[in-house]
């Protein structure tokens, strides 16, 4: 597990000084019993935030609870950096929003959950494995999963672009109803790289990027365990030449001369302006590109259609970041604050929450995959139908990484290991190389 980051007590000052600028949201009701302090994620959508606060108001004002509701942006890093300010002060909120590694980063400074994951789970039934990998710590729920924030990169095409320049009909291979067409069973990666090279051709490439930040992290590590190319196993041990790791790279340098010649210089919005702009026929991510979309090149948006992605040897995964709430050691009302996140995290209020921002955030219980809201956004009518996975996909949300211990993953998750191997590809070096350099930067992890 990696040690938490250290803070620097001018640092510490500094957030200090910095959060008192923050937006806030003070919940008083009258004879309220007690205090209790969160920080959540500033939702890109607005309504979201909105929708949270009121929801905090229901809550503060049914249990006579005063609130103060602190909403700080990723964008920045400011919210991780108030969050390792915290743990290593020892003060600060009670409950914090903590996203895909920083639970298992923090773990030791926050409140065991089992008691409410229990409840949670006995109401709701189970939670998608990928949320529960990250949540967990030494067996035990170390913080809640919420829909908020949580989002997979699933795949997003141009109808009319797939239809005319590969003979894919998107709609009709993941309509919006439940239904498996023997379509989307044949929706594999060898159909993925015969349709890349046809809009290559045409001029519109899928838009994949192998760049190390997130997107292309979670692109190309759900490529590799869709393929079964683990490289570390469940013991932590290197992986990372087997005959499956090779497969993927061999299948990598089949799909680099399709994607676009900028990929290895790609950011987590490249992908999404290339959809906007017109010039992909395919991207994968959320449903924000689609979004700004609808706003600023509307003709494009009415195109598009959301799907899970390719299916491979190992099966159809999509790639996800959850994020989760906890609770500190230190929070001085910690029973007002594990109350407060069962109250958020139940189907209730996710659902609240996730038509807010129009289906953007993913709840982690199966059961939740059947909100309104993803029937009703458009244009077109059910594009986003298929962006949370239903039963009849045939998928699960991928965490790259997750074949070996998260104290293994988080690092090749924030090192880009499995991109960088792609860009090696893409820069000439060959398959023998780009084994070798990863053997040694996940020995550099063992040591």
């Amino acid at each position: 597990m990696n040690q938490p980051r250290r803070v620097s007590r001018r640092t510490t000052l500094k957030l200090a000084a910095a959060s008192a600028a923050l937006p806030l949201v003070h919940i008083r009701t009258a004879g309220a019993a007690g205090k209790v302090s969160m920080v959540f994620w500033d939702h890109w959508v607005p309504a979201g935030n909105e929708a949270m606060r009121k929801l905090i108001t229901e809550w503060s004002d049914k249990n006579k609870v005063e609130v103060q509701a602190d909403f700080l942006t990723v964008n920045g890093g400011k919210i991780n950096l108030t969050m390792a300010a915290e743990a290593q002060a020892r003060t600060g909120h009670d409950a914090y929003a903590f996203d895909m590694w920083t639970v298992h980063e923090f773990a030791e400074h926050l409140v065991p959950m089992d008691d409410v994951m229990q409840s949670l789970i006995s109401a709701n039934g189970p939670v998608a494995p990928a949320f529960e990998y990250l949540g967990k710590v030494k067996g035990s729920w170390a913080a809640v999963p919420t829909g908020s924030g949580s989002a997979p990169l699933t795949a997003c095409a141009r109808i009319s672009m797939l239809k005319q320049f590969a003979g894919i009909d998107v709609q009709a291979m993941y309509p919006a109803h439940p239904v498996t067409p023997p379509m989307a069973v044949d929706w594999t990666y060898d159909t993925f790289l015969t349709a890349a090279q046809a809009c290559h051709k045409a001029g519109f490439p899928f838009a994949l990027g192998c760049g190390t930040t997130t997107d292309s992290v979670q692109t190309w590590g759900a490529i590799f365990g869709a393929m079964g190319a683990d490289l570390v196993d469940a013991k932590g041990n290197v992986t990372a030449d087997t005959p499956t790791v090779r497969a993927a790279l061999e299948y990598a340098k089949k799909l680099i001369p399709f994607l676009p010649p900028e990929m290895v210089s790609y950011d987590d919005a490249s992908n999404n302006r290339a959809l906007i702009s017109g010039k992909s026929a395919l991207i994968w991510n959320p449903p924000s590109a689609w979004a700004v979309a609808k706003r600023d090149a509307p003709a494009v948006a009415e195109d598009c259609w959301t799907f899970p992605n390719p299916k491979g040897p190992k099966g159809r995964m999509v790639p996800m970041r959850p994020y989760y709430w906890g609770v500190w050691k230190f929070s001085k009302n910690q029973t007002a604050a594990k109350e407060l996140i069962a109250f958020l995290a139940d189907r209730k209020q996710q659902e609240t929450l996730s038509t807010a921002v129009i289906g953007y955030d993913i709840p982690a219980f199966e059961s939740m995959s059947n909100f309104p809201i993803w029937d009703e956004v458009a244009p077109p009518k059910g594009t986003v139908y298929n962006y949370p996975i239903r039963p009849w996909h045939q998928a699960q949300y991928y965490i790259t990484g997750s074949s070996g211990p998260a104290e293994f993953a988080t690092q090749m998750f924030s090192r880009g290991t499995i991109p960088t191997m792609v860009a090696k590809l893409v820069s000439g070096q060959s398959i023998d190389q780009a084994i070798a350099w990863a053997k040694e930067e996940l020995q550099g992890f063992v040591r």
